[in-house]
């Protein structure tokens, strides 16, 4: 006699097993991914630092935000992407796929995961390039709302290339050359006026536009509507990328 199927766990035991098995996997090496998030950022920090000293905090301001979302490609997007084509590449989620889970759960708890480890080199990045630039910062309460929403679609991007890699090799050429590009794409780590128009306008089709944009603001200030317009955006790459990796993932049909 056939047993009647369970029903599957719910969405808050779902998010944290998963996310607790995600953190496992990692906890050997979260501080070496913590010193390489921070290597990056800290030297464009300096370099650009040294170079800008006199060009005025409007500038300056655009170079520390800039390398924010540098730490969060670097540790977020990439780490997410490598994990991705990694269980892509050895069958992981084959074995995921046969637990009561649903897909976009794994996604979801895999972003959350990496986020909490991003979240030491994002704190130095933030406190040491406003100290080494000597840029004011006014935090408002709303960064607490535009630093998860930052970290979402990156890192969802990192996860589609993931799945689209043959190789955790591959993986991570291809999210080198996708954050060069999103980092020149408009005005992320320099102001609008210092890069051409044709990349001020391809930017707006880049998530890290508006990340820079919100975390500028809400960093640094002041607030303007374009905040609203940035959350909207952001939000949207969030929810699309998310479903795109999803549907990605070798799942099972039932």
């Amino acid at each position: 006699m056939l047993l009647p199927p369970r029903n599957p766990p719910s969405f808050l035991a779902q998010l944290i097993d998963l996310t607790l098995m995600q953190l496992s996997n990692f906890r050997w090496s979260w501080r070496r991914m913590a010193i390489t998030g921070m290597l990056v950022p800290t030297a464009n920090i300096v370099m650009l630092g040294l170079f800008n000293r006199d060009s005025g905090i409007d500038t300056l301001s655009y170079i520390l935000v800039g390398n924010i979302v540098i730490s969060l490609m670097f540790e977020s997007m990439g780490k997410v992407s490598s994990n991705f084509a990694f269980m892509r590449w050895v069958g992981t989620f084959n074995y995921f796929a046969t637990l009561p889970i649903q897909r976009y759960m794994l996604v979801i708890a895999t972003l959350l995961a990496f986020a909490l480890l991003a979240l030491p080199a994002l704190i130095f990045i933030i406190f040491f390039g406003a100290w080494f630039l000597a840029v004011p910062l006014h935090a408002n309460p709303l960064v607490f709302l535009i630093i998860p929403l930052t970290m979402i679609p990156l890192s969802s991007l990192g996860a589609w290339l993931g799945t689209l890699a043959m190789t955790p090799d591959e993986s991570n050429a291809m999210t080198l050359v996708v954050t060069f590009f999103l980092l020149c794409l408009g005005p992320v780590l320099l102001p609008p006026d210092r890069i051409p128009d044709i990349l001020h306008w391809v930017g707006r089709l880049s998530p890290a536009t508006y990340a820079a944009s919100a975390l500028r603001q809400t960093l640094i200030g002041p607030i303007t509507p374009q905040l609203g317009w940035d959350i909207a955006m952001l939000t949207f790459f969030a929810i699309s990328m998310t479903w795109l990796v999803s549907k990605r993932m070798e799942w099972r049909n039932n």
